[in-house]
């Protein structure tokens, strides 16, 4: 199961782990009708298909956001996996990703910010 927190439509299962999040706002901008930061809860899977759903979270540059569908399939990850260095000096990475943090835990994901 992924981190975070889940919010479900019949089509679809919307994560979002909070640790992740940079704030880029893709989500809001995207679909404000779904990711109201004023609501609760925030996120509302149901105002948008499941495509429209997917589409946006696949812009969280962090991660930080995560779908699967109603059989439990999840984003599939980029191939080939890339790298791209942002203006800020950031790195956005984008594949079949696994993460190891300083407590030895061990998280996977399909984007990530460095």
């Amino acid at each position: 199961m992924k981190a975070g927190k889940a919010n479900t439509s019949p089509e679809i299962t919307v994560f979002f782990d909070s640790s992740r999040c940079i704030h880029a706002a893709e989500c809001v901008r995207g679909l404000p009708e779904v990711f109201d930061v004023t609501a609760r809860p925030w996120i509302r899977a149901d105002h948008a298909s499941a495509q429209e759903l997917m589409e946006v979270i696949s812009r969280c540059p962090s991660g930080a956001l995560q779908f699967e569908n109603a059989n439990g399939v999840p984003e599939i990850p980029a191939t080939p996996t890339t790298f791209r260095l942002l203006q800020d000096g950031q790195l956005e990475v984008r594949g079949d990703l696994s993460f190891t943090n300083a407590g030895g835990e061990t998280m996977f994901g399909t984007r990530a910010i460095l």
